[in-house]
């Protein structure tokens, strides 16, 4: 049985993600609505061997919508995905407009797909950091409760949309014409560079990006109690975030137990090769659906062999964005 599907923010990097996996998936659907901005409303899309014309988002896009898939940002969140849900669809939204409000499910599948039928008609896809970061820390946690997070996330310029993908090819071509870098999507030169996360700073001196993960992961655990801190940093990668994870457990636990319990858990593959020095890259994270762990190893620092690092990879438009949501609306259905 298929859904009458709409996306809103087609035309986007995430938007784009959505189409080709749910072409991959075969996702099964009697009609798609491509939806985005006045400034690509008229464009044509070319979709499963058939061409369709982006309208413009407005709030009535929905009429006969059954899942409406969202990725054209808080603000347009807020402002459209109430109406969609008006009109009968549910709303998988993947900005931070609803991510913390109490009735609305944040969902990693592998983590807590039970929370998708506490919906009320919005489905929050949490933060890129986030699902990278926790897919391969959830199997752990329900093994040997995590008393403590320390994260450093290496972050791709595709976090920030397809114009920041555009900036960083640019700002390089520039920079090796011996130029000087254009800089619009990110405040800083984003190519041959890395800074702190562009994301406001909060009074704690934390910026956004860190306080989401901090926050999103105590909420999709149903683990208030869990103490994390985060790091977050822009590199010049294209399309795949990289976090360094550093664990202590309530109990004992090995390298080697960590590695068994990651090789059989859901969306996660092991590259950890240490004969060849040979660990999860961007470039084999990029285009892939699992999150890559490897690093895998005691951290000597804590007593009792209470804490591991691992360290991870994963295609931030993927698995981090468009995957997550398709994933819940397969179970929607």
């Amino acid at each position: 049985m298929g859904c009458n599907l709409a996306i809103a923010g087609v035309t986007g990097a995430v938007g784009q993600e959505f189409l080709s996996i749910l072409e991959e998936r075969d996702f099964p659907f009697d009609s798609v609505k491509m939806l985005a901005s006045s400034r690509s409303a008229g464009k044509k899309i070319e979709f499963k061997g058939k061409e369709y014309t982006v309208e413009e988002l407005g709030k009535n896009s929905f009429e006969g919508i059954d899942i409406a898939l969202f990725s054209a940002g808080g603000a347009r969140s807020k402002e459209f995905a109430p109406a969609a849900v008006e009109a009968g669809a549910v709303v998988v939204d993947n900005s931070s407009a609803f991510r913390m409000e109490a009735n609305v499910p944040l969902v990693i599948p592998e983590i807590n797909p039970q929370a998708i039928e506490q919906n009320q008609g919005i489905i929050a896809n949490p933060n890129c950091s986030t699902i990278i970061g926790i897919v391969p820390v959830w199997p752990l946690h329900k093994a040997n409760p995590v008393k403590r997070m320390v994260v450093s996330t290496y972050q791709a310029a595709s976090g920030a949309g397809a114009s920041a993908m555009l900036e960083l090819e640019t700002q390089t071509r520039e920079i090796l014409d011996g130029k000087e870098p254009t800089c619009k999507a990110f405040p800083y030169q984003i190519a041959f560079n890395a800074f702190s996360h562009n994301s406001a700073l909060g009074p704690n001196g934390y910026n956004a990006e860190e306080m989401k993960m901090v926050n999103e992961t105590r909420k999709i655990f149903d683990c208030p109690e869990i103490a994390i801190t985060c790091t977050c940093i822009r590199i010049s990668v294209l399309r795949a975030h990289c976090e360094s994870i550093n664990l202590e457990f309530t109990d004992p636990i090995t390298p080697d137990e960590v590695r068994g319990l990651l090789e059989t858990a859901p969306g996660v593959s092991v590259l950890d090769d240490r004969e060849h020095n040979r660990f999860p890259m961007p470039i084999d994270a990029s285009g892939k659906n699992d999150i890559l762990v490897g690093r895998i190893r005691q951290d000597e620092s804590i007593a009792e062999n209470r804490g591991v690092n691992i360290w991870v990879a994963g295609d931030q438009l993927r698995k981090g964005a468009a995957l997550n949501a398709v994933q819940i609306a397969e179970k929607l259905l």
